[in-house]
């Protein structure tokens, strides 16, 4: 007889709560619904709560850090096909801050160089994060497949994804407080990646959601809006399962 493995034993992400629209929602309905969505988002995967037990080893961090490089470097790249697909200039100029923010204004600034410093930090040399020797295939395609979603799709659905940005800011806090607690091996400045989140990623989110509040006011494009949603949160999900897996101690 085939043993079944029990719904705690398995990795899958809880399913987020579409909702069946009969009828447009309000902009505050709206939000409520997206934000519904946490629960789906990766922070619930089996390799966060090891980390914020204190269950990861030096080498699980490692792989981690670099292969969430792959990650920080399409951000970047998504947010660029937004612009080249939006027509309103004031959304482009204000997005525009969402690229200053990731490659800065000159080498050695911005998100992508505190990443690199965190992988650093925790043990992988600059040189093999840099050159991305130890992303994982699997990991390459996953963050490819959200370039290619903000480069195909309507730029309102490409925004609606971006929204995992509501979420955000719980797990930079966890993580700012987990790693000293659990892993005092960890240099302070390991967390600066996390800190300048926690101002970034607010922001982010007001601009955002904004956005799809103002041109989502139809069943169809609320409808697109929670389907993109969803697709980011798979994404994410896919990639930390990948790296999971791959490192599983």
């Amino acid at each position: 007889m085939t043993a079944t493995l029990a719904a705690s034993q398995l990795a899958t992400p809880p399913r987020p709560p579409l909702p069946a629209l009969d009828r447009p929602l309000s902009p505050a309905e709206l939000e409520e619904a997206l934000r519904a969505f946490h629960g789906s988002y990766y922070v619930q995967h089996p390799f966060h709560q090891l980390m914020y037990a204190g269950g990861l080893t030096p080498r699980q961090f490692q792989g981690w850090a670099a292969n969430r490089l792959a990650y920080q470097r399409v951000v970047p790249r998504k947010d660029g096909a937004i612009l080249s697909n939006c027509p309103d200039p004031d959304v482009r100029r204000e997005w525009l801050q969402r690229i200053v923010d990731h490659d800065g204004t000159e080498p050695g600034t911005g998100g992508i160089e505190l990443w690199i410093r965190l992988g650093v930090a925790l043990g992988v040399p600059r040189e093999e994060m840099e050159d991305e020797r130890h992303v994982l295939p699997a990991v390459r395609i996953i963050c490819e497949s959200y370039v290619t979603f903000c480069k195909t799709m309507p730029w309102v659905d490409a925004v609606a994804a971006s929204l995992t940005e509501l979420f955000a800011p719980k797990i930079h806090q966890q993580r700012i407080e987990a790693f000293p607690r659990h892993y005092p091996w960890i240099p302070p400045e390991a967390l600066d990646y996390f800190k300048s989140r926690l101002v970034q990623a607010p922001r982010d989110v007001r601009h955002g959601l904004g956005i799809v509040q103002r041109h989502c006011t139809t069943v169809e494009t609320q409808r697109r809006a929670f389907e993109a949603l969803a697709f980011k949160l798979d994404m994410l999900w896919a990639m930390i399962d990948t790296i999971h897996h791959a490192y599983a101690e």
